[in-house]
């Protein structure tokens, strides 16, 4: 490299008159290198704190030490999640059918006491046994006529429009003698950006049928659905777990959909090892909370360990079936239709989630 020196004679020359820039350029290249390690162990310093380094040398060199290496900072600590206690665990699980946001509604009601523009579309209470081996859900009908405390009889769906997913949770207690540990509601809009998030649902079409388009989705949209497995994106779903209409025996075969349903989500979050660690699963409860309104105890780290605590449950041998029903009739003003509770079954129903055991309920009924 050329430093603007003469012939090698001159620079020789040179050298010998003035030792003392050798001196001076050895200096400053060991300054410049001591800047740049400092600077640099203040950039790594600023992200990972390091242990103080050694005292310098009191003897001085014209000779710079060599940087030493930087030594790798440690991964950051993995997240991790709290045991799920072994006891039983009861959730229920709102659909409403607000065209809006059903947060924002249950929100207006809690703040103003007023009814909201909302009645329950789905009500299923999910069941997870102490063992966690499989989980059970059990639908209860929209139109059930019971009694909703405070308010009197009349569909169970009405809860929500009344008092909001609190109400309900309240009703489905009586009905069952049970205690419901938290609740989950979503909307229209949450099913849709859910599904479409998580990159669709692979769901086992039980009946063919084309939908008639919900009053949300946009003109055009109705989907047809073939025997097998269909691969639904986010609105599929919502017109798949709504449709009535296309069935002989209407909201009966929407609730067994509606089951047939949340297994295929069940499959897609843990067969396919999305919650396989306390990371990926409250990374995916990060993304279910925007489009899910919870009771306040259910925070999205107790939901995670919920979810946690569920990767090696076996999705296929899960348990949904129809809360007992005596049929269809009228109500007593013979202005609606109902769905008559079949009490007798219910109480069967109750007595086996007291004693924590729906397997031996399923297996007498052939579940």
């Amino acid at each position: 490299m050329s430093d603007g020196t003469g012939p090698h004679g001159a620079d020789d020359a040179r050298r010998s008159r003035f030792p003392w820039r050798r001196v001076l350029i050895a200096a400053s290249v060991a300054v410049v290198l001591a800047l740049g390690a400092v600077l640099a162990r203040v950039l790594v310093q600023s992200q990972h704190p390091a242990p103080p380094a050694a005292a310098p040398s009191s003897s001085a060199s014209a000779t710079p030490s060599p940087t030493p290496t930087p030594t790798p900072s440690p991964l950051p600590p993995q997240p991790s999640l709290p045991d799920l206690p072994p006891v039983p665990m009861n959730i229920l699980v709102i659909g409403s059918d607000i065209s809006g946001s059903a947060r924002e509604a249950t929100e207006q009601q809690e703040a103003t006491g007023a009814s909201a523009p909302q009645d329950a579309d789905t009500i299923m209470l999910i069941h997870i046994p102490a063992d966690r081996h499989k989980v059970y859900g059990i639908s209860i009908m929209r139109d059930n006529w019971v009694n909703i405390p405070g308010y009197g009889v009349m569909k169970i769906n009405a809860g929500l429009q009344l008092a909001g997913p609190k109400l309900v949770v309240a009703t489905v207690e009586a009905l069952l003698h049970t205690h419901i540990d938290h609740y989950l509601m979503t909307d229209f809009g949450g099913i849709k950006a859910f599904v479409d998030t998580i990159g669709g649902v692979d769901v086992d079409v039980p009946i063919p049928f084309t939908a008639t388009v919900p009053f949300t989705a946009p003109a055009g949209t109705e989907h047809t659905f073939t025997p097998g497995i269909n691969h639904l994106d986010g609105e599929a779903s919502l017109q798949f777990v709504r449709e009535r209409h296309a069935f002989a025996d209407g909201d009966y075969q929407r609730v067994r959909d509606q089951q047939v349903f949340v297994r295929a989500l069940m499959v897609r979050l843990l067969s396919s090892g999305t919650v396989h660690d306390a990371a990926s699963a409250i990374r995916i409860v990060g993304l279910a909370s925007s489009v899910l309104t919870v009771d306040q105890g259910f925070d999205p780290i107790t939901l995670a360990t919920v979810a946690y605590a569920l990767r090696g449950t076996d999705p296929a041998a899960s348990v949904f079936f129809t809360l007992p029903t005596a049929g269809t009739g009228t109500s007593p003003d013979g202005q609606q239709s109902i769905v008559v509770p079949d009490y007798a079954g219910i109480a069967e129903v109750a007595a086996a989630l007291a004693a924590d055991g729906l397997a031996d309920y399923a297996a007498a009924h052939g579940l």
